[in-house]
């Protein structure tokens, strides 16, 4: 790991973990970590360490667009994907100017076709680069 990825890993965890739960979850539903968590990344060894610069992308995208859907749809949305490294893009099929590889994109869920129907809805209110219904609504991309 690089060191100026270990020094924002570092300043990520610090940050969440100074900051109460209870503090957390009246501000904001979603944190930097749980857009950068990626089973696939853990699975093939790859680090994806968000660059200082894709922290910033994130917390704008959870501020934004992800907090105020949240508010809206009054239930929880699952993040399936966030910022990815240009390694974990390319394993996992992602196209080469995606949005993830700058943390500005999330690939999301509510558990439901109806639910993602409805956050799908509320995401076009709000502001976005990109909003992709994907695969008959399995999961709903969208880009900030």
């Amino acid at each position: 790991m690089k060191t100026t990825n270990l020094v924002v890993a570092a300043t990520v965890a610090t940050v969440e973990a100074a900051t109460p739960l209870r503090a957390k979850e009246a501000v904001s539903h979603f944190t930097v970590n749980e857009l950068t968590r990626s089973a696939t990344a853990r699975r093939l060894g790859i680090d994806n360490t968000p660059t200082a610069e894709a922290v910033e992308n994130i917390q704008r995208l959870i501020d934004t667009v992800l907090d105020p859907a949240r508010e809206l749809l009054g239930a929880p949305i699952y993040v399936n994907s966030g910022y990815r490294c240009k390694k974990l893009n390319k394993a996992v099929g992602g196209v080469a100017r995606s949005y993830h590889l700058s943390g500005r994109a999330a690939d999301l869920n509510t558990g439901s076709t109806e639910g993602n129907r409805r956050l799908y809805k509320i995401l076009k209110t709000l502001p976005h680069k990109e909003l992709i219904w994907e695969r008959g609504g399995t999961w709903i991309h969208v880009a900030y």
